[in-house]
This record gives C-alpha cells, sequence and structure tokens, in this order.
C-alpha cells in the first residue's frame, strides 16, 4: 500500500465529509491516516477487520460510522457508548469528528481493547475511554447503568438481543441506535416487545446511503423513557440464545 492511495482515499473522505456536513481540518484527516495505518498493521496478527482496502476502509467504516450524523445531534457534548466496538467503529471516527463528545469503546475482547487504547494515544485523543466486558455485565454495573445520552452499535445480532444489551446503559430520555442493513422493519416488529420492556418507546427506521455509493444503511433509532426493569438484562448469554420475542 502506497502512501499515494492512502492519501488519495483520505481526500475522497474530506470531500464526501462535506455531503454530510462535516468539514475536516489537517489534523482530523492525520488522526484518520494514523488509524488506517494501526489497524492494517494489527490485522495481521489478530481479526479486526475483513475490510483492509484503503477505500473501502473509507466508504464501509469511516464514511459509514459517520453517516448517523444526519439522523441524530451531535452538535454538541453528550455521553456516548459504542456497545461491541470491535476495531473502533463508529466510536473512534465520532470522536475524531467531534471531539467534544464522551465516547467509551467497549467489547468482550480485550485484544480489541489494547488495540484500541494503542490507537487513542497514536491520534492524541483525550475524553474517550475503553471498557473490556460483556454487555450483560456492563448492563449490571452501576457505573454504566443507564449513564449513557447515546449507546451506539454496528454489531452483528437481532434487534431484539441487541435491545437487553444496550438499553440497559441508556439513560432515561436518551437513545438507541443500531445500524442495520437496509430491510428491517420485520426484525423490528419483531423486537417491540424486547424494547417496550427494556424501558424504551418510540422506535424509527431512517434509511440512508454512504454518500458517493450505493451502499445502503438503515439506522434503528430508539427513544428510552423509562428505567429498565432491575431483571435486565439477563445473564451472560442469554440474550442471544433466548432473545425476548
Amino acid at each position: 500500500m502506497t502512501d499515494k492511495s492512502i492519501n488519495e482515499c483520505l481526500s475522497v473522505l474530506r470531500m464526501r465529509c462535506k455531503d454530510l456536513g462535516i468539514v475536516l481540518t489537517e489534523e482530523q484527516i492525520r488522526q484518520f491516516e494514523i488509524y488506517y495505518n494501526h489497524m492494517i498493521e494489527k490485522n495481521k496478527v489478530m481479526n479486526l477487520t475483513t475490510i483492509t482496502q484503503p477505500m473501502e476502509v473509507v466508504e464501509k467504516h469511516y464514511l459509514d460510522s459517520l453517516l448517523v450524523v444526519r439522523h441524530v445531534d451531535l452538535s454538541r457534548e453528550i455521553s456516548i457508548l459504542d456497545m461491541g466496538t470491535g476495531a473502533g467503529f463508529p466510536g473512534i471516527p465520532l470522536k475524531i469528528v467531534f471531539p467534544y463528545l464522551r465516547v467509551t469503546l467497549a467489547d468482550s475482547l480485550n485484544k480489541r481493547i489494547l488495540f484500541l487504547d494503542e490507537v487513542i494515544d497514536a491520534c492524541g485523543l483525550t475524553g474517550i475511554d475503553t471498557v473490556h466486558g460483556r454487555a450483560e455485565d456492563l448492563g449490571r454495573n452501576k457505573n454504566d447503568r443507564e449513564q449513557y445520552d447515546l449507546v451506539v452499535s454496528r454489531a452483528v445480532a437481532n434487534l431484539s438481543t441487541l435491545s437487553e444489551y444496550c438499553l440497559p446503559l441508556v439513560r432515561e430520555g436518551g437513545l438507541f441506535i443500531s445500524y442495520k442493513s437496509a430491510e428491517i422493519e420485520e426484525e423490528l416488529r419483531t423486537a417491540q416487545k424486547a424494547i417496550r420492556l427494556l424501558g424504551g418507546t418510540k422506535s424509527r427506521v431512517e434509511k440512508d446511503t454512504i454518500p458517493g455509493t450505493a451502499l445502503e444503511r438503515s439506522f434503528v433509532i430508539i427513544q428510552k423513557s423509562q428505567k429498565t426493569p432491575a431483571k435486565f438484562p439477563r445473564k451472560a448469554g442469554m440474550p442471544g440464545k433466548e432473545p425476548i420475542i
């Protein structure tokens, strides 16, 4: 991979971010480049992502992570938890672009957390933390339970399971946003019972396309208006094995 190809793709990122109302600074471009280089290097020794070509990373990781800005107000300081963050998406791109956000990256695999700590340090990011743990355990930890204005997740799981992972972490009045594939209506319908039991009320789907591509994304946006009952989340493994339906 040549520096030129990376730089070309970062120029595309800068251009397409303008379609999202985002004007990237030179420092932010530098941070995205550092992030890319660290991810590709670490991917040689551990499975972070199957998406490694620079343009694919720009489109399917960076721009996809940032697309949510069209559907939620990120113009002020709020606390965000990225559940099941993996290689840091969407949390790190959101932090780079909106440095005033207070971001927590959560993942159950400690090797990923160590990688994310390296990226945070290399990029010089502040006001961003990492947490090693399962969602079911974090949801019962008083330091995390109902502490976040916004919980986001690109994790691959059905919406009922994701709601049990994430809604217990959202404060009353906050939002849970699940990044989903284009067709989500039936999954959302099936998850309504879980959403209601967990304290969620209004839910809607916002469909969008990544700027400059034909790649589609659906955002399931769930508002939380009541506390999550103490019995949720259930013990580790249960939300995935026996989703609330």
